[in-house]
């Protein structure tokens, strides 16, 4: 998977499209990932004793990771990645504006 913890992402599909966010947490034997604000999810819980009270608790639930694109900052756009070799190490660019991401 070419998507990285940290990077920014935008939504090209799917109920939250266009919205950005930071990836939080990559599944990559799912091929899904968290971001954050979008695929926000509740999960109600029933209350335990006599005196607590039941939650609403929100989530941001896992996203399928083809359903995104990494957003490139320099040339504001969603874009694919690349990958260039400087030497022995290699470094992600974007294919539009070849800036390493």
């Amino acid at each position: 998977m070419k998507i990285k913890k940290d990077d920014t992402v935008i939504v090209i599909s799917g109920k939250d499209r266009g919205k950005k966010g930071k990836v939080l947490q990559i599944f990559s034997e799912k091929n899904r990932i968290v971001i954050e604000g979008v695929n926000k999810l509740y999960k109600h819980l029933k209350q335990r004793k006599g005196k607590e009270k039941g939650e609403r608790v929100e989530f941001n639930a896992p996203l399928s990771a083809s359903n995104v694109m990494i957003f490139c900052l320099k040339c504001k756009k969603p874009t694919r990645i690349g990958i260039k070799l400087e030497g022995k190490k290699k470094t992600r660019v974007c294919q539009k504006c070849d800036n390493v991401i």
